[in-house]
């Protein structure tokens, strides 16, 4: 059996404005990780991922270098509350407007 994960991610740095939320849904979607990805106020973008252990971290990881026009400078990971959880259609990856 496969281990699930559900993990809340947040990037700092420049990561609004070059492509970040397109670039996480291509890779969400490549790696049949489900949740959602949005910028938030504060300049940082924030996403949920909810999947594969290996595909999360996988992704989560990937978050550390991003699209090729952003600079990021801080990645925090740690587990998804329910909360979070019910911001998504826990059947898709979804881009979601700015909160």
């Amino acid at each position: 059996m496969t281990e699930m994960l559900v993990v809340h991610v947040r990037v700092e740095g420049h990561v609004q404005g070059v492509g970040f939320r397109a670039w996480t849904a291509r890779e969400a979607r490549g790696r049949s990780v489900r949740g959602f990805v949005r910028n938030r106020r504060d300049g940082s973008v924030e996403a949920v991922f909810s999947g594969d252990a290996d595909d999360v971290a996988a992704l989560a990881e990937a978050c550390g270098r991003g699209p090729a026009s952003a600079r990021v400078l801080r990645v925090d990971v740690r587990p998804a509350t329910d909360s979070d959880c019910a911001l998504f259609d826990a059947s898709r990856f979804e881009v979601l407007p700015t909160g």
